[in-house]
């Protein structure tokens, strides 16, 4: 018996890969420095680099829960991103995505709302 073809629609072309904050100072550097604002969500810090590129960090700190609650924070807070930023086209900036207690549980809408509300309010968005 033979099998049809299927005739897959192309898929889109991906979005670029968001490049990561990885290293302490570099967290420490947008904390010191970088405008931070607060939503119910999340907490953003940006910082204004000369680099024409958008740099992304995720932290949450043990204060929220156990590690289940912290990575399911985290991961909310990677898909915000990713759904959110690329369409913006933002670049020179250092992104520093901060979870709270919110996160974890918070409707993802809402979260998307939190994060575009944060980068308005930090000036990194108009």
């Amino acid at each position: 018996m033979e099998r049809p073809e299927a005739t897959a629609a192309p898929l889109p072309p991906a979005a670029p890969r968001l490049q990561r904050l990885k290293k302490r100072r570099e967290f420490l550097r947008a904390a010191a420095r970088g405008k931070r604002a607060a939503r119910p969500g999340l907490v953003l810090q940006a910082l204004p680099v000369a680099e024409p590129s958008l740099r992304l960090g995720f932290t949450v700190t043990k204060k929220i829960g156990n590690a289940v609650v912290r990575n399911r924070a985290r991961r909310r807070l990677k898909e915000a991103a990713r759904l959110t930023l690329p369409a913006m086209a933002l670049y020179g900036w250092d992104l520093v995505l901060i979870g709270r207690d919110a996160t974890a549980e918070r409707p993802f809408p809402l979260l998307i709302e939190d994060l575009r509300a944060a980068l308005r309010q930090a000036g990194v968005a108009s």
